[in-house]
């Protein structure tokens, strides 16, 4: 109640210092990257990302230009892109740090089955061994090749009693685990995410989303007639947009089709980490929720809540999520405190029209824009590379140099709120408490803060348990002596006035 308290009373100044939630987007479209403070204001940031390359089908040296490309895989060196429109998919290879060149372009597969080419591709994904999973959604299927691209198996449209046997199967997304498992979002099934053993047999949905309706109308279906019923909208799940396999085994899943109102009420919809059991374990710590943009006015063009489309995760646990509509990326820590957001709708070198994809390799990202038939990649910039380090050896334990470089990072932007907390959290793990309470207390950061204060207190009553002891006796035995001294004085008075 504490922290929704507070992040009302945040919104509502935020809101009076700045006008209007659209005075709001229209801040964040001066700065190319920002993030927000504690008091939910737009703060400029230094870049946390800049472009190192835009490929089109020139660059890349194409025959046939890309259509619609909507998928985008990452394995080591090499980047798998479903070119929807033309039915293929295309391997690149990234040869040098602003280099990518075309390996090769996969049309069709050998194998005894009827159809050997693809239809819409829309994902594709490639396990350790090398096999290929591909989303043929034109075909009704998902496919697994090998390295070779011979025809192992394919996975068809789940057997389900609760799914219309009239409907078609029209994959879009998919991930594989190590144990060759495949995690499935399908247009028009929103039970969650469908889950096939590496035999092929479909074994069920996964975390389903949470169904979402309106109180009167939930009331006026209890009231209504059987035919009035009929004709309502039912209250069901809504479905995912995207999944990213992480590499500890759970999946990340975005959610973008959202209204204002619902995103509010349900602020852990719009990105989730799902365990093996379809449980949501993502970690929500930040100041602000991670649903991207927190003003969701008209302003600048744009209307109603950022819509992630895909999302992908590094190593460190650092998560981006791709925003469609606003063209924008989302970077979020462990703890789901916002690392940066930039990037935005239009036609220079770092904006899109259209964003389908995300993926990463390293701590470079890449998107693929659909409409403009892009490929654009970013590599972090001194300013990022440093707020990486930072948090990449502070886990693992390297707490001095993690110190160093929060500070180098602090230099490059002094309003970055992170840089602060973590200096605190490296000088609580050196067991410098007080120092780290200063910082902790120039942030708002309560928790961190609380967590030095105890540690404070409890090194402090340590170095001070003479003197402590030492006040504690005293403030026994001086009265007790006192009382002694007036008891014994008061008998010697009686004794005097019996003897005269």
């Amino acid at each position: 109640m504490k922290r929704m308290i507070k992040r009302i009373g945040a919104l509502v100044l935020g809101a009076v210092i700045l006008g209007t939630s659209s005075m709001a987007v229209c801040a964040a479209d001066r700065n190319y990257t920002y993030n927000y403070d504690w008091w939910g204001d737009v703060q400029g940031s230094p870049d946390f990302y800049t472009v190192s390359s835009v490929y089109t089908s020139t660059d890349l040296g194409l025959d046939v230009n890309l259509s619609a490309p909507q998928g985008l895989f990452v394995s080591g060196s090499l980047m798998y892109l479903c070119d929807t429109g033309n039915n293929r998919i295309i391997e690149l290879e990234k040869v040098s740090r602003n280099e990518i060149e075309v390996r090769r372009i996969i049309e069709e597969f050998k194998g005894d089955v009827e159809i050997t080419t693809f239809s819409s591709p829309t994902d594709v994904a490639i396990s350790e061994e090398g096999d290929f999973y591909i989303a043929d959604k034109g075909n009704s299927r998902i496919l697994k090749l090998d390295k070779d691209l011979n025809y192992l198996m394919q996975f068809d449209k789940p057997i389900d009693s609760t799914l219309d046997p009239e409907a078609g199967f029209q994959p879009s997304k998919i991930a594989i685990d190590t144990a060759g498992r495949v995690y499935c979002v399908a247009i028009g099934i929103n039970k969650g995410l469908i889950k096939y053993e590496n035999n092929g047999e479909f074994s069920g949905f996964v975390g389903a989303t949470k169904v979402r309706f309106d109180w009167t109308d939930y009331i006026w279906k209890k009231l209504a007639t059987q035919e009035q019923r009929d004709r309502m909208e039912s209250f069901v799940p809504t479905e995912y947009d995207n999944l990213y396999m992480d590499y500890e085994g759970f999946i990340f899943v975005v959610e973008g089709d959202q209204q204002e109102d619902q995103l509010k009420e349900n602020t852990d919809s719009a990105v989730r980490r799902l365990n093996l059991l379809g449980n949501d374990i993502l970690v929500r710590n930040g100041e602000w929720y991670t649903y991207g943009d927190l003003y969701m006015g008209s302003g600048g063009g744009y209307e109603g809540p950022s819509s992630f489309k895909d999302v992908t995760a590094f190593d460190n646990d650092v998560y981006i999520c791709m925003d469609e509509k606003r063209g924008r990326l989302f970077g979020y820590d462990q703890q789901g405190r916002m690392l940066f957001a930039c990037g935005g709708n239009g036609n220079m070198d770092g904006y899109f029209k259209k964003p389908a994809a995300l993926d990463h390799m390293g701590h470079d990202l890449i998107v693929v824009d659909s409409l403009d038939c892009s490929l654009t990649l970013f590599t972090p910039t001194e300013f990022g590379s440093l707020v990486y380090q930072a948090m990449e050896q502070f886990d693992v334990g390297e707490y001095d140099a993690s110190e160093v470089s929060w500070r180098q990072a602090m230099e490059l932007n002094g309003n970055y709120d992170l840089a602060y907390i973590g200096i605190g959290r490296a000088l609580l793990s050196q067991e410098r408490y007080e120092e780290a309470m200063d910082y902790f207390v120039l942030k708002y950061d309560a928790d961190n803060y609380s967590k030095a204060y105890r540690q404070y207190r409890k090194e402090w009553v340590e170095d001070h348990i003479g003197i402590i002891i030492a006040v504690i006796l005293a403030l026994f035995l001086i009265p007790m002596s006192i009382g002694k001294v007036k008891a014994i004085k008061h008998e010697i008075d009686i004794a005097d006035i019996f003897r005269r």
